[in-house]
């Protein structure tokens, strides 16, 4: 049997002690922190049958402090973008930090991605991470308790993320993993397959903030309906891609939200290694990694850059605080937020 470890990772400013947890059922093994409940490793089997590590990560924990990126965080109290960062709920407008350009992004100056979880739980093949966000923090309404379940089952990781508040409030956690299916050190990933199961998109401004509707794919180089290099339209021209420097737009799922189905595949030529994203979420958020720093020191002697990563960041649609024609995110006082995702990873053809 494998075995569960669970070992120090370094100390915030604050005094506060991170933890590294790994998890192993023999066919995939990955690394989680207890800051910003992070996967740090995941170690999938490639065509030969040899591990191959497909997330990027950092070796230091002053790396997942200072640098940008949220590398495989777990993000909240709302994950991606908040027009100007306020929204109205029962009549009362909330104002919340403005920290990408003029808008709010993944929760904050400090957000879920840079606190200490505390560890309720470790097996060998499970995790669970909880997290306490007090009334006001970053500008939220309610008391919200947060808790986020990592299970290995076979050759899928699962992320199962659960909160309930004392007030009304809004909620939308995405895990913030940046995927190279060649080996998180290979480059970039320009030539990786890849598919999103979904027929309309929510087009977006300057900022990156929607519109406010659903935009067919067809006949636009959004459309990724079919296994497709992820590079192909990278530079046609394509003003949502030009503004965004490539992919970084949230797509509508196919498929009634609430029950766990495809959201995405994709596929590396160089390994063999596939990865089916499934979810109960509403929405998924394609990003190509624009704009990760060039010259990013990664783990293990990586170096990182752009387009050198894609994240598939399931979630309810960004903005929707404010966009009443989307799916609600609000959570109601006393009931709960419940929303897995899956990670299936496969070896050999597409």
């Amino acid at each position: 049997m494998a075995d569960v470890s669970r070992r120090p990772f370094g100390r915030t400013p604050e005094g506060e002690e991170a933890e590294l947890l790994t998890l192993d059922n023999g066919a995939i093994r990955c690394e989680v922190l207890s800051f910003g409940a992070a996967l740090r490793v995941l170690e999938v089997p490639d065509r030969a049958g040899r591990a191959v590590d497909v997330v990027l990560g950092y070796d230091s924990l002053e790396d997942y402090r200072t640098r940008g990126g949220y590398l495989g965080a777990v993000v909240g109290r709302f994950a991606n973008r908040i027009a100007r960062g306020r929204f109205t709920l029962g009549g009362r407008e909330y104002t919340l930090a403005v920290n990408d350009g003029v808008n709010h992004l993944h929760g904050g100056r400090v957000g879920f991605s840079h606190r200490i979880w505390q560890v309720e739980a470790l097996e060998r093949d499970r995790a669970v991470l909880a997290l306490h966000s007090p009334d006001g923090e970053e500008g939220y309404p309610g008391n919200l308790d947060v808790r986020v379940t990592y299970s290995l089952d076979g050759s899928a990781l699962e992320l199962r993320c659960e909160a309930e508040c004392d007030r009304d409030t809004v909620c939308n956690l995405t895990n913030h993993s940046y995927f190279n299916l060649a080996g998180h050190r290979a480059g970039t990933v320009l030539d990786q397959q890849l598919c999103i199961c979904a027929g309309s998109y929510t087009p977006t401004d300057e900022t990156g903030i929607p519109l406010g509707n659903l935009a067919p794919v067809e006949g636009t180089p959004m459309d990724l309906r079919q296994m497709t290099p992820i590079g192909e339209h990278l530079r046609d021209g394509f003003d949502q891609l030009r503004r965004a420097g490539g992919y970084d737009h949230n797509y509508a799922v196919d498929g009634p939200a609430g029950t766990l189905r495809p959201a995405a595949r994709a596929w590396a030529p160089a390994t063999g290694i596939g990865l089916e994203v499934r979810t109960t979420l509403p929405g998924v958020q394609l990003y190509t990694a624009n704009g990760l720093e060039a010259g990013c020191p990664g783990k293990g002697g990586a170096v990182y850059g752009p387009h050198q990563a894609f994240c598939l960041e399931t979630q309810f649609y960004p903005d929707s605080p404010n966009q009443p024609a989307f799916p609600s995110c609000v959570l109601r006082a006393g009931e709960r937020y419940d929303h897995t995702t899956r990670f299936c990873f496969t070896a050999g053809g597409r």
